[in-house]
C-alpha cells in the first residue's frame, strides 16, 4: 500500500460516522414485598396505616433514587393478613417470580423469606431482635442475603443511652418501658 492510500483510507476512517448503536432498553427490576399484615381495605385500596407509614414512604424513597414503579420497577406485593401460616407460601410464591429483592415488614416475613430462599437478597423492616431471632449473625456482619433496619437491637441500648447523658446529663428523671432484657444492664 502506498503512502497516499494510506492516508486516504486512515482519513476516510477518521470522518466516517460510528454505527449507530440501538440503545438498550433498561431492564425493569422486580421487588417482592411481603407483610405480615393487611394493607388492603375492604374498600380494595390501600389501608390508611399502610399507605401512610409503609407504602407511601417506601415509593418516596424510590423515587428519590431514580426508582418509579410503572416505569423501571414493578412491586409485587403479598400480605398475609395476619394469618403466618400463609406466609411460607406467599414468600414461596415471590421466590418463584423470581423478583430481585425481598422487602420483608415485620419478623413473621423475614422469617419466612429467609426459609423460602438462600439466594434472593432479602431486606427486612425493623423484625425486632434480628440477632437473636436468628435472621442475622450479627448487626456488624449480617451474613447470608438478609440485611436491613432494626430498632429493638440490645447491642444499641448502651449507645443509646450513651447518648442520651450526653445530651441531658443530669436529668431529673428517666422513664423506660418495653420488654426487660435477659441479662439486665447498669447505666452509669
Amino acid at each position: 500500500m502506498r503512502r497516499r492510500e494510506f492516508i486516504a483510507l486512515f482519513g476516510a476512517a477518521v470522518v466516517w460516522p460510528p454505527p449507530a448503536y440501538a440503545q438498550q432498553p433498561a431492564k425493569i427490576r422486580l421487588i417482592g414485598y411481603l407483610d405480615y399484615g393487611g394493607g388492603i381495605s375492604p374498600s380494595g385500596g390501600f389501608a390508611p396505616f399502610h399507605d401512610a407509614y409503609r407504602r407511601r414512604p417506601f415509593l418516596e424513597g424510590l423515587r428519590e433514587r431514580g426508582w418509579v414503579e410503572g416505569q423501571n420497577v414493578t412491586i409485587e406485593r403479598r400480605f398475609a393478613a395476619g394469618q403466618a401460616d400463609r406466609l411460607p407460601a406467599l414468600a414461596a410464591e415471590l421466590v418463584a417470580l423470581n423478583v430481585d429483592v425481598i422487602l420483608a415488614a415485620a419478623t413473621p416475613a423475614a422469617k419466612a423469606a429467609q426459609n423460602a430462599t438462600n439466594r434472593i437478597a432479602i431486606v427486612m423492616a425493623d423484625p425486632g431482635d434480628a440477632v437473636q431471632l436468628g435472621l442475622v449473625a450479627s448487626l456488624a456482619r449480617p451474613g447470608g442475603n438478609i440485611t436491613g433496619v432494626t430498632s429493638l437491637a440490645p447491642e444499641l441500648a448502651t449507645k443509646r443511652l450513651a447518648l442520651l447523658k450526653r445530651h441531658f446529663p443530669r436529668p431529673r428523671a428517666l422513664r423506660f418501658s418495653g420488654i426487660p432484657p435477659s441479662r439486665p444492664r447498669k447505666w452509669r
